[in-house]
């Protein structure tokens, strides 16, 4: 890099951080607007190894002060009016919520608080001290995409070419395979849902695809095969399949709004399709064999009185099964392993470790993320799948398993609750596998 450069880059994130502070001054609050544009435009001259400086000057400069607040909180402690109450509030909010609040008020201020934040999450690993930086901002986004704010809209093929591209580009669970596969998956008996920003009116956050099915389907490959045939009537819709949810936007990362995307879905397609009274995923399961690779725990995060003896012998007894210590799986699946040619011992082996793994394990720490954020959505652990993934990313992630979770909008509310205190609403035919 020549002087020059240097010099350029040092002046750029001199420039950067004299913004931060002309925006957070006093003077600020009435000329918040072209401060805070002058901030963005700052901010995105920089390069992407002076966004850990950027990001450090706001952990340093904008804490809240150590001593006004300790002497607030004594003085709340002596006397809990309202009045040192709200003392104790102003000073111990940190000045970065009061920073990003003024830099939201810029032409694109909301957009650029998002993408700040995705480049501030590729950075905590080797700077945890940021958290600071992101908890502020994610607290403040939060707000900011309270779904109350958010505009849920059907994805169709009339919707604007921009948003269609962004549906190939973020689909997280099954790809989409170019125009053709996207095209089939918003014919009739197929919807597409998201939430929208108002500011950010051409970019999905998050979006739902459904099929609308005769029955529960246990099998991926029909519901995303662009070459499927069309159910054209109506009166066949029985069944809403949520087949797949998907983030568009990294920076909100931690930001609660696929939960009430489903909700809202289920209530939108019971009220045109009457007909549907069933409410199902068919999901994967991230995760699982390299939980059983390493000895398929279920001890952390799982109530004592559910960890029965006969549970725990047929856990030990579907590993000695699979014998995964002799040769590991993807060693088995280079090999040749395929659900078709499986012994009957290693499909019940690894039906009882799923439903283990997905019915006693997903309250834990290490508990599977897809049943944390169904089942803490409400839904219920309906049924477990065999072969339903026969992609060599299903194959190697949960054995070509995947799950079905019900959604029976008379009991999430109830089914949340249980989930939130630890327990798992689970059907009896996963009761039944888990100790065959």
């Amino acid at each position: 890099m020549s002087m020059l450069e240097k010099l350029t880059k040092a002046r750029n994130l001199s420039k950067a951080n004299n913004a931060i502070k002309r925006l957070i001054s006093e003077r600020g609050e009435s000329n918040a607007l072209s401060m805070a544009d002058d901030v963005v435009n700052n901010y995105r001259k920089l390069a992407k190894d002076q966004h850990v400086s950027f990001f450090t000057f706001l952990f340093e400069k904008l804490n809240p002060q150590a001593d006004a607040v300790l002497k607030a909180a004594q003085n709340f402690v002596a006397d809990s009016s309202a009045r040192n109450y709200i003392q104790l509030q102003k000073v111990s909010e940190s000045p970065r919520q009061e920073f990003f609040r003024r830099l939201n008020r810029a032409s694109q201020g909301t957009a650029a608080v998002v993408q700040m934040r995705r480049d501030l999450l590729q950075l905590l690993d080797k700077k945890p001290e940021l958290a600071a930086v992101d908890f502020d901002m994610r607290h403040l986004l939060s707000s900011w995409f309270n779904p109350g704010f958010l505009k849920m809209h059907q994805v169709d093929w009339k919707s604007p070419a921009e948003v269609l591209e962004k549906l190939i580009q973020h689909e997280a669970v099954h790809a989409i395979d170019g125009w053709d596969d996207l095209r089939r998956r918003l014919q009739p008996d197929r919807r597409c849902f998201a939430f929208f920003h108002p500011q950010l009116p051409s970019e999905p956050l998050i979006f739902v695809e459904v099929a609308l099915l005769p029955e529960i389907p246990t099998v991926i490959t029909p519901l995303v095969d662009k070459k499927a045939e069309t159910v054209d009537q109506a009166s066949q819709y029985k069944v809403a399949v949520f087949y797949s949810i998907s983030n568009c936007e990294s920076g909100l990362r931690g930001v609660s709004m696929g939960n009430f995307l489903i909700k809202r879905v289920a209530e939108q397609l019971h009220a045109e399709f009457p007909g549907i009274k069933t409410f199902v995923t068919l999901s994967p399961i991230p995760g699982f064999m390299d939980w059983v690779a390493a000895g398929a725990n279920l001890g952390e995060g799982v109530p004592a009185d559910r960890l029965k003896p006969n549970l725990k012998a047929a856990r030990d007894a579907a590993l000695a099964v699979l014998k995964l210590e002799s040769q590991s799986w993807s060693e088995r699946l280079a090999g040749g392993w395929h659900p078709d040619l499986a012994s009957e011992k290693e499909k019940a082996a690894l039906l009882s470790l799923a439903s283990m793994y997905l019915g006693l394990a997903s309250t834990g720490r290490d508990g599977n993320p897809v049943a944390k954020f169904h089942l803490g959505n409400g839904a219920k652990l309906h049924l477990v799948n065999w072969a339903g993934d026969l992609s060599r990313k299903g194959l190697r992630q949960s054995a070509g398993l995947m799950v079905n979770y019900l959604y029976d909008l008379g009991s999430v509310e109830d089914n949340h609750e249980r989930f939130a205190n630890g327990e798992i609403v689970y059907s009896r035919a996963v009761g039944r596998l888990m100790a065959p």
